[in-house]
C-alpha cells in the first residue's frame, strides 16, 4: 500500500519538476513508497547507488580483515611473536571498527551516501600503504604493527554509514533484499581477502615498486607478504572515484544527532542490538579467529589455514542475502530464530571435533561445523536488518493512524530516520565481536569460549521469541 504524501505547495511542485536524479546529484524529492515514483524513477536510481555501494563496502571489509590472514605468515618470515600476540593482532581492528562505526552511524547520513562513501573509501589507502611497508622489515616492533591493525579497523566502520544510508533508497517491501545484498556482498570482502591475499604474496605480481621478497622459513621459499596490502590501494582509489561521480546524496536521509539520539530511548534499539551482536558479532569474530584456529589445531595434520579459512565467510556473506530475501517473504523474526538454533547446534559439533586429551580431533567435522555456523549467522544478519525497519515503521504508522496524510508522511520519515540510526548503531556494537571472539580465544580454552557463545545464543532466542516471533508479540516482524 502506498503512503500518501502531504499536499504539495506550488513551490514544492516546481522544485519537483526541477529535481535531478542524475549521478552525482543531491536529491530532495524521494518517495520510494509511492509506486508511480518508484517504477518510473526511484528504482533505477536506487539500484545504481546500491551497486556502487557494494564493492566500496567490500573493500572496507578487506582492509578490516587483512590482519586475519597476515598474522598466519608473520612468524614464518622472522617476526617471532607468541600465539597470544598474534590473536591480539587479529582482535585489535575490532576495537577501532566498532568504535568508529558508532561515529559513522550518526555523521554518515549528514554527509550523504555519495560524499561519505568516497571519503571513507579513499582514507583506507593510508593503512594499506603503511602495512605494506612495515611488513618488509621483520624488525618492525610489535607496538607499530598493533597501531597499524588499529588503523585498519576503520575499514570496518564503513558498514555502519553504508547500511544506515542505503535503506533510505528502497521501499519497505524491498528493504530486506537491498540490505541483504549490500551487507552480504559487502561482507564478501572477508572471504575475498582471505582467498586473494595468500595467492598474491607467493609471487612478485606487483613488480619492483612493491619491494623485494622475504624468506618463508617453513616453506623454504620466497614470498612477498606486502603484496597482501599493496594490492588493494589502486582498487580503493578507483572505488572512491566511482562513488563520487556515480552515487547520490539524499536530503531525506540527513538528520542531526539531536534528532537521531532518540533511538537511545527506544527499547527495540537495545533489543535488536542484542540480537545483531549474536548474528553479525559471531560472523565477524569467527572470520577473524578461524585462520589461527585451523593453524593452531590442525596444521600439524597437513591442513593449511589459507586453503580453507575463506570459505566460511564466503558462505556467511551469501547467506546474508538469503536471510533478507526469506525475511521479506516469511518474516524476519522466524528466520532470526532459525539462525540462533542453527548456530548453537553448529558450535556443539565444533566443540566435539576439536583435539582434546591427546585425541587429534576431526578436522572435517570441525570445518563443516564452522561452515554451518557461518551460514546460520549470515541468515541472521539478513533477517535482523529486515526486522529493524519493519519494527520502527509499524510502530510509528500505528501512532499516526487516523491523523491524516501529513501525519502519516511525517511518521514514515521519522521511522526511516530511526531505523537507519538503529541499523548503524547495532552494527557498531556487534562489530566488537571482531575483538572479543579472538580475544577470548587468546585468553581461555577455545571450547570454554564456544560454550559461552552457545549460552549467549540461548538468551537471543528468548528475546527474539518473546518480543517478535510469538503469537501476540509486542512487535511482530
Amino acid at each position: 500500500m502506498s503512503i500518501p504524501s502531504p499536499p504539495p505547495t506550488p513551490g514544492t511542485v516546481r522544485s519537483h519538476r526541477r529535481e535531478t536524479y542524475k549521478p552525482g546529484a543531491t536529491i530532495g524529492d524521494w518517495r520510494p513508497e509511492d509506486d508511480g515514483f518508484w517504477e518510473t524513477t526511484g528504482q533505477r536510481v536506487a539500484q545504481r547507488n546500491l551497486w556502487v555501494s557494494i564493492p566500496a563496502l567490500m573493500l572496507g571489509f578487506v582492509v578490516w580483515q587483512v590482519w586475519s590472514v597476515t598474522v598466519v605468515k608473520l612468524n614464518d618470515v622472522g617476526f617471532g611473536f607468541t600465539q597470544s600476540q598474534l590473536f591480539w593482532l587479529t582482535a585489535i581492528p575490532g576495537i577501532t571498527g566498532g568504535t568508529f562505526r558508532i561515529l559513522y552511524t550518526f555523521i554518515g547520513p549528514n554527509f550523504g551516501e555519495r560524499k561519505f562513501t568516497a571519503f571513507s573509501t579513499i582514507i583506507l589507502v593510508v593503512p594499506m600503504l603503511w602495512l605494506g611497508f612495515a611488513l618488509q622489515d621483520n624488525g618492525t616492533p610489535y607496538w607499530e604493527l598493533a597501531l597499524i591493525a588499529a588503523v585498519c579497523g576503520i575499514g570496518g566502520a564503513n558498514f555502519a554509514a553504508s547500511m544506515a544510508n542505503i535503506g533510505f533508497f528502497f521501499p519497505k517491501r524491498e528493504k530486506g533484499s537491498a540490505n541483504g545484498l549490500n551487507g552480504g556482498l559487502g561482507n564478501l570482502g572477508v572471504s575475498v581477502v582471505q582467498l586473494v591475499a595468500p595467492l598474491v604474496v607467493t609471487a612478485a605480481v606487483l613488480g619492483a615498486p612493491a619491494g623485494g621478497p622475504q624468506r618463508d622459513a617453513k616453506e623454504d621459499t620466497d614470498i612477498w607478504l606486502q603484496n597482501g596490502a599493496f594490492l588493494w590501494v589502486p582498487l580503493l582509489v578507483v572505488m572512491a572515484l566511482l562513488a563520487w561521480f556515480l552515487m547520490n546524496d539524499l536530503k531525506v536521509a540527513a538528520a542531526p544527532f539531536s534528532q537521531q539520539k532518540i533511538i537511545f530511548k527506544r527499547k527495540h534499539n537495545w533489543l535488536m542490538t542484542w540480537l545483531y551482536v549474536g548474528t553479525f558479532g559471531s560472523f565477524i569474530g569467527f572470520a577473524a579467529g578461524l585462520p589461527l584456529l585451523i593453524k593452531n589445531n590442525f596444521e600439524s595434520q597437513g591442513y593449511q589455514a589459507t586453503t580453507y579459512a575463506w570459505i566460511g565467510p564466503f558462505i556467511g556473506a551469501l547467506m546474508r542475502w538469503a536471510g533478507g530475501w526469506l525475511s521479506d517473504r516469511f518474516g524476519g523474526a522466524r528466520v532470526t530464530l532459525l539462525s540462533f538454533v542453527g548456530m548453537a547446534a553448529s558450535l556443539v559439533v565444533v566443540i566435539f571435533a576439536l583435539p582434546h586429551s591427546g585425541d587429534q580431533g576431526s578436522f572435517w567435522a570441525f570445518f563443516i561445523g564452522f561452515l554451518a555456523a557461518f551460514a546460520f549467522s549470515g541468515l541472521g544478519n539478513g533477517s535482523t536488518f529486515r526486522q529493524i525497519p519493519v519494527i520502527f515503521r509499524d510502530q510509528h504508522m500505528r501512532e499516526a493512524e487516523g491523523k491524516g496524510p501529513e501525519a502519516q508522511a511525517a511518521a514514515l520519515k521519522q521511522s526511516e530516520m530511526e531505523a537507519g540510526a538503529v541499523t548503524g548503531f547495532s552494527s557498531a556494537i556487534a562489530a566488537y565481536g571482531f575483538f572479543f571472539i579472538p580475544a577470548m580465544f587468546a585468553a581461555m580454552a577455545v571450547t570454554s569460549a564456544l560454550w559461552l557463545f552457545i549460552g549467549f545464543y540461548a538468551t537471543c532466542l528468548a528475546v527474539c521469541w518473546w518480543f517478535y516471533a510469538r503469537k501476540g508479540a509486542e512487535a511482530p516482524s
